[in-house]
């Protein structure tokens, strides 16, 4: 904060906005505040900005999902954001420059109701994605009506393809239409969500390369 000790029409000594005031030998002067130094990051800096952007491109393509299948974990924050930081904790492998992410350890949804038992995923024709399970509705909280959620991620693309709908867990298999994915190979998940929006950890159920 800037000091005038002669009146308004006096100087001043300190700062003002981006002047600073003084005096030297009895001679008042007035000069620009310098800028500060360029800041040069650390290399931890960097490796953690290369993380964030590393799962943001991963996450944000299914951001309309992530809201709710990460919500039962979302406290005073948006359920990408909570997706955000269990992603970047436990998904991401390797050293800087050089990380990438490990699609096994990713969760794609979360919470305590029961996934499927022995969930799995072949591509047939028509560029299909077929899910199976083993329904194991009546354990813990998971009913024949949950629904299962299937999600299927293209690294070369960097985009997702997912349904919050994809069939009854009694259903014992479902299918997912990745046609704008043909002939790529893409990450796939599969999770579910009760009546009452509690939702299941996901269960990755690997890589395929789509007909």
């Amino acid at each position: 904060m800037g000091t005038i000790n002669k009146g308004i029409l006096g100087g001043f000594s300190g700062t003002v906005g981006s002047v600073v005031g003084g005096s030297w030998k009895g001679i008042e002067y007035m000069r620009s505040k310098t800028n500060r130094r360029n800041f040069d990051p650390t290399e931890k800096q960097l490796a953690q900005q290369l993380k964030f952007a590393l799962i943001m491109r991963f996450l944000q393509p299914m951001a309309g999902l992530l809201n709710i299948s990460f919500r039962d974990f979302a406290i005073q924050m948006t359920g990408i954001n909570n997706a955000f930081g269990y992603n970047i904790r436990n998904a991401i492998t390797g050293a800087y420059p050089t990380f990438a992410i490990d699609y096994s350890l990713a969760l794609v949804s979360r919470g305590d109701l029961p996934n499927a038992l022995g969930p799995a995923v072949t591509s047939g024709a028509g560029s299909i994605l077929t899910y199976s399970w083993t329904d194991n509705s009546g354990v813990g909280i998971a009913k024949a009506t949950d629904q299962a959620i299937f999600v299927a991620y293209c690294p070369t693309l960097k985009q997702a393809i997912y349904t919050l709908a994809g069939a009854n867990r009694s259903a014992l298999t479902g299918a997912l239409n990745v046609l704008p994915f043909s002939g790529l190979a893409v990450e796939t998940w599969i999770g579910f969500i009760s009546d009452s929006g509690h939702v299941a950890n996901s269960v990755f159920t690997g890589e395929v390369t789509i007909s």
